[in-house]
């Protein structure tokens, strides 16, 4: 159906530009390499998830030993761009080696090491240095070049000091961060041996519950999902003013569920949001900013989230589900925010919504995609019912399949002639076709673990080394003593820190650095509830996404937009302040998270909701119609006063909020009806 508008715009494909340099394929042999490992880490995984769990260091070094070989086929030393010579593919089959090596290690000596805790051989502990500078590599190649400088900045600084193999290192280090040092043999037992380094949490929940649901995405997009839902968003909201824009927000948070990932929903929405938005009238690198600040909302966006609620149910010991259902609210809000800025620039610009004729009606849509909605069902209802989420993921996953079968079996019975002639294809040709989806499902969800698990691992090299040498400790005082005891300056210096973090880690790794070097002294020492500390940081975490002057996600979209890549940051930047003022709501209003008296609970939930809409209106100077100065300040004191601890406050700023909301809603009524009036 959405070709169908692409034909109307007078082109066959979304509006994407050609890339600057081709990617180079890869030799077959490495392809077919790649889709045999892809096949068997799918097998693993499904194996463990839904029929033999095994035990935490198989479970993750046997996950990580596939995604780092697969890594190194993927992304080649030379990059995607160039072509590889006998020195790279040398080079190549060396790291390939390797991490089979040091990812297979310990599952295949798993015994003897546990036999030895302590007293490591030296085998051990050459394997270990093996293991941290293939990951090392692995993270340069498949992450960048950012993370990989941080995992080695903290490599340097645990060995730094009087013990450690670089104590002249350690005398420029400020002394409250110094510390004694340690040896080789002692970082690498750390880091590799044990529960805290590689194999910590962090790997733990990509190599559990992260993959399964990775995959349960890849095998919906592979079957069309993606599709369903770009069509399902523009049959409801085409035909408003900004339709397109809006249909993006709502893509974008379909999207995100199954998703999680805010590159994947700019580059799978955006080549049918943006160009459609272009054409009705939003400026490029608005375009591109819209999709931006939406799909960025998909790693805050229940059930997957990214990785960050199974990592925040692992590191709160607060169940899974309930971080799903917490969490909706605030995304709600999140979402609102873009979609209240869609609805002011169509109104301020004049722009119409789409023909009846441009767009497919939702009763069609879901009589073609309905059966896109049972995964997606059965995957609420048993997580509603307590079952492990890996266990879930895993049924999941076998719903999507069923459906797909069912479907095409269905689709294939009614297959008629057509008029050219064309027959309905053989029994062997439609299991082939089956074959081959399912072949590229495994593949594609492979690749887009590849990521999250290597943030992951490094994740778990930083999170050791932070344990090993007490840094979290000396962080909270560092904290305690620039914050002067104010929690809004805390806020702030976590959100200048997780900024500042994300221009070199993905949202994974932020988070996990961030929490666990602030984390205790906001819940400890601020007194915010711990639940709400996670989210606040998590969500924070997502900003380098949408603000310049690295934001991946703005990139990404001015790539499909044709427009400047800072400019379309700064749109998103802006398209994306929920991300800022929602987590003050959790903090100064912690009902809407942690619950209450119900008439408690609606109270703060109006709040944040007035606060929200009521920003929103500030920044744009508009709701309705153009709003006076003077009703702009007052409004933004109003805002303000929403997410005031004092009773009084929040009173006055609720109505506040609703009154000058209300006068301007009133105000552009007024207009319309003057309008109206003949002359």
């Amino acid at each position: 159906m959405l070709k169908s508008i692409f034909q109307q715009q007078g082109t066959l494909t979304p509006d994407i530009p050609p890339p600057t340099s081709s990617v180079v394929e890869r030799p077959w042999p490495i392809r077919l390499a790649v889709i045999i490992l892809s096949v068997a880490l799918v097998l693993f995984q499904l194996y463990t998830a839904g029929i033999n769990p095994l035990g935490l260091f198989y479970q993750r070094s046997i996950h990580l030993g596939f995604i780092l070989t697969i890594a190194f086929l993927v992304f080649p030393v030379a990059g995607p761009h160039r072509k590889q010579g006998p020195v790279g593919a040398l080079i190549d089959t060396v790291f390939f080696a390797l991490a089979i090596v040091s990812g297979f290690y310990i599952a295949v000596f798993l015994n003897d090491i546990i036999d030895r805790a302590g007293f490591w051989s030296s085998t051990d502990v050459t394997v270990g240095v093996i293991a941290v500078i293939t990951l090392l590599e692995a993270s340069r190649r498949v992450v960048g070049k950012g993370i990989t400088i941080i995992g080695i900045v903290f490599i340097l600084y645990a060995m730094a000091g009087p013990n450690g193999p670089l104590p002249w290192l350690g005398d420029i280090i400020p002394g409250i961060l110094s510390h004694r040092g340690y040896p080789i043999d002692r970082l690498a037992a750390q880091l590799y041996l044990g529960q805290e380094g590689i194999f910590g949490l962090p790997l733990g929940v990509a190599a559990t519950y992260v993959f399964i649901f990775v995959l349960f995405g890849a095998v919906l997009e592979v079957t069309g999902a993606g599709h369903f839902f770009i069509e399902l968003a523009y049959a409801a909201t085409g035909r408003r003013r900004g339709g397109p824009a809006k249909a993006a927000v709502v893509a974008s948070t379909a999207m995100g569920s199954i998703s999680g990932s805010t590159i994947a929903n700019v580059v799978t929405t955006g080549p049918f949001t943006i160009p459609l938005m272009k054409r009705l009238g939003y400026k490029p690198a608005q375009a591109g900013g819209i999709e931006a600040a939406a799909s960025t909302g998909g790693q805050i966006t229940p059930p997957l989230m990214g990785a960050g609620a199974f990592l925040i149910a692992e590191y709160t010991g607060v169940p899974y589900l309930h971080i799903v259902l917490v969490s909706i609210f605030p995304a709600f809000l999140y979402f609102l925010t873009v979609y209240l800025f869609v609805h002011i620039i169509a109104i301020k610009q004049n722009m119409k919504g789409m023909s009846a004729s441009e767009l497919p009606s939702v009763r069609e849509v879901m009589k073609n995609g309905w059966h896109f909605m049972v995964p997606l069902a059965t995957l609420m209802y048993l997580l509603v019912l307590g079952i492990s989420p890996m266990r879930v993921g895993f049924w999941a996953v076998i719903s999507v399949l069923i459906v797909a079968i069912l479907k095409g079996s269905y689709d294939w019975l009614r297959f008629a002639p057509r008029e050219d002639g064309t027959k309905r294809p053989s029994i062997g040709e439609a299991l082939k076709l089956g074959g081959l989806k399912l072949v590229e499902a495994c593949e594609v969800g492979a690749r887009n673990a590849l990521t999250v698990t290597i943030a992951c691992a490094i994740g778990g090299i930083i999170v050791g080394i932070i344990g090993l040498t007490g840094l979290g400790l000396k962080f909270t005082s560092m904290m305690l003593a620039f914050s002067g005891g104010y929690v809004l300056l805390a806020l702030l210096l976590v959100l200048v820190a997780s900024l500042i973090l994300g221009f070199g880690l993905p949202v994974t790794a932020a988070y996990i650095v961030i929490i666990i070097l602030v984390g205790p002294a906001l819940n400890q020492e601020f007194g915010i509830p711990l639940l709400i500390v996670h989210l606040v940081v998590f969500w924070y975490s997502q900003d380098s996404n949408v603000t310049p002057p690295v934001a991946l996600a703005g990139f990404a979209a001015a790539a499909i937009a044709r427009s400047g890549p800072m400019e379309t940051s700064i749109q998103a930047w802006k398209f994306a302040k929920g991300l800022y003022i929602i987590p003050m709501f959790m903090v100064f209003n912690p009902e809407i998270i942690i619950g209450g008296p119900l008439p408690i609970v609606l109270w703060n939930g109006a709040l944040a909701l007035a606060g929200t809409v009521a920003f929103v209106a500030v920044l744009e100077g508009f709701f309705q119609t153009r709003m006076h100065i003077v009703l702009r300040v007052v409004l933004c004191l109003a805002a303000i006063g929403c997410l005031s601890p004092y009773p009084a406050a929040e009173i006055a700023g609720f109505f506040g909020c609703v009154a000058i909301l209300g006068h301007n809603a009133w105000l552009a009524w007024r207009n319309d009806r003057a309008n109206l009036q003949p002359a």
